[in-house]
């Protein structure tokens, strides 16, 4: 099989007859042509008189390998090897990480143990949804906690910084647990929060299907050891404590678990501070966006929703960067602690909600944080996040203001064009009731700038609403080489809660690395 990459085809291409338009690109006939598959399509909207998909084919040919400018390819495969264990593994946490690192062990017949703090997703689902409509917030189950993770109540988004072999392999799972097959050949691809849930719940029921067990409402308080090496998991189910023997714990909480931060600090855990960004969520009106990023191409029924990716680098040495953006999405509320606010976006898989939104963030480095504390970035985020819940009004209302206010230095007083679509509800604040000097200076700089890198970005009826401030995780549980933490032997640090990953895909990924080191770990202990 070859592929060719950087083909330009037209939005109204017929993507049913790709061995047609190969053979005729590459003058094969088409009965020597076995398969042609998408590998690859995205939209190039560079110039907007002529946006138009950049495609990738896989093709099976008779004479391949003449065609110009081809090459090679070959399926990953990924094999688990199969082990026999004294004590099942445990697994904390039920996110990306938690569920790939289950889904390894399962299949190598680890019959893990997992251990979720939140609800199913289906229970999760209706605590999310009365939160938003105005009820109480549940600290143990909400858009941080529960099946899935913080990723289930996002995008779904598929994006990643990271290059990985497992990638295709983890993309090709999600396809197959009910996940759109566009995701494998989509430049930008995403799930969706609607279908993520189904998927989620697909994924779960093979794990146990293999032998593994979830346990939710089951919160991880502990660990015991025996000559520096992990014995033991404490947890509390239903205001029941227990413990549960073991070697090995993959430690998949999540950046929220800020109580397991704290336990972990006081058992003498080596923790390190980690940078991370905070901000606001500016939304537009959908179709303006797709207006600004397709141009009179805009509408077709080719293209979805518009997206965009922008980072300015400022005077202040501060850079502004959008972040998680969600096409025809919501701004949702995110907290996970009586008395302190968080947002987050949200979109569904068809994107066709009225507004656009994305984080926009302003980097803040460990020496912002005025302490050398392992924790004083957490303590930095729980700060702002009390100074957002106070500014809304002290309900879990959120702060917000409009983009022309924000930029005169006035507190708004009515809607525009651009209706919040936060929910329960909003108030009007400036942001700099709630972020620091140094955001709140990089926010006017960067929207600016912005502002002339796409058009109408730095509309005054745009609305900034905070704030986001979960974007990444403020600590770093440090690890070895063989990934188990450098003060407990058989406690394996894992994902975007520990600090070593940022999103489904590069968390899911590091879940995979941490489940092959405890098999080999297994297989090691068994050889001597």
């Amino acid at each position: 099989m070859i592929r060719i990459n950087n083909i330009r085809v037209p939005l109204d291409f017929d993507f049913a007859e790709l061995k047609k338009f190969c053979a005729k690109k590459f003058n094969i006939p088409e009965k020597n042509i076995y398969s042609v598959q998408l590998a690859k399509k995205s939209v190039d909207a560079r110039k907007k008189s002529d946006v138009h998909f950049i495609i990738s084919l896989d093709i099976s040919a008779k004479g391949e390998k003449s065609i110009k400018n081809a090459v090679s390819v070959e399926k990953y495969s990924y094999i688990v090897p199969k082990i026999q264990i004294k004590k099942q593994p445990v697994i904390v946490g039920f996110g990306p990480a938690g569920m790939f690192s289950a889904l390894v062990l399962a299949i190598a017949g680890a019959k893990p143990i997992i251990l979720e703090r939140g609800m199913d997703v289906d229970s999760r689902v209706k605590a999310v949804e009365t939160f938003r409509n105005g009820g109480e917030l549940n600290p143990e189950c909400n858009i941080q906690f529960g099946e899935g993770g913080a990723g289930t109540f996002s995008d779904g988004k598929l994006t990643t910084g990271i290059k990985d072999k497992r990638i295709s392999w983890i993309l090709r799972k999600f396809v197959e647990f009910g996940s759109p097959d566009e995701i494998l050949y989509l430049a930008k691809p995403h799930i969706g929060t609607d279908k993520l849930r189904e998927t989620v719940k697909n994924l779960r029921q093979y794990v146990v299907s293999l032998g593994a067990e979830i346990r939710f409402s089951t919160k991880f308080t502990g660990y015991e050891t025996e000559n520096g090496c992990i014995s033991a998991v404490t947890c509390n189910s239903n205001g029941t404590d227990y413990r549960i023997e073991t070697d090995n714990v993959i430690l998949a909480t999540g950046h929220s678990a800020r109580d397991v931060f704290e336990m972990l600090y006081e058992n003498k855990v080596e923790l390190s501070q980690k940078s991370f960004s905070v901000g606001v969520r500016i939304e537009h009106l959908r179709n303006d966006i797709d207006k600004a990023m397709y141009g009179g191409f805009a509408g077709h029924k080719a293209l979805r929703a518009a997206d965009y990716k922008l980072a300015v680098h400022l005077p202040n040495g501060r850079t502004l960067y959008t972040f998680c953006m969600c096409p025809g999405g919501y701004v949702v509320p995110a907290s996970s602690e009586y008395g302190r606010l968080a947002i987050n976006g949200m979109s569904c898989f068809a994107r066709n909600a009225e507004n656009s939104n994305s984080a926009l963030l302003v980097n803040v480095n460990t020496s912002d944080y005025g302490s050398s504390h392992a924790l004083a970035g957490m303590y930095f985020q729980r700060e702002l996040e009390e100074k957002a819940y106070k500014a809304g009004g002290c309900d879990y209302s959120a702060p917000v203001s409009l983009v022309g206010d924000f930029l005169d230095g006035k507190i708004s007083n009515k809607i525009g064009k651009v209706k919040p679509s936060y929910m329960p509800s909003v108030k009007f604040a400036r942001p700099e009731e709630y972020l620091p000097d140094f955001v709140c200076e990089s926010l006017k700089m960067g929207i600016r700038e912005m502002g002339k890198k796409i058009s109408g970005f730095d509309s005054p009826d745009a609305v900034l609403t905070g704030i986001e401030s979960r974007s990444s995780s403020p600590v770093r549980i440090n690890r070895k080489e063989s990934f188990e933490s450098v003060s407990v032997n058989g406690l394996f640090p894992c994902g975007e809660g520990a600090g070593y990953a940022g999103g489904i895909i590069s968390a899911a990924v590091d879940g995979m690395k941490c489940a092959e080191a405890v098999i080999n770990k297994i297989l090691t202990e068994k050889s001597k």
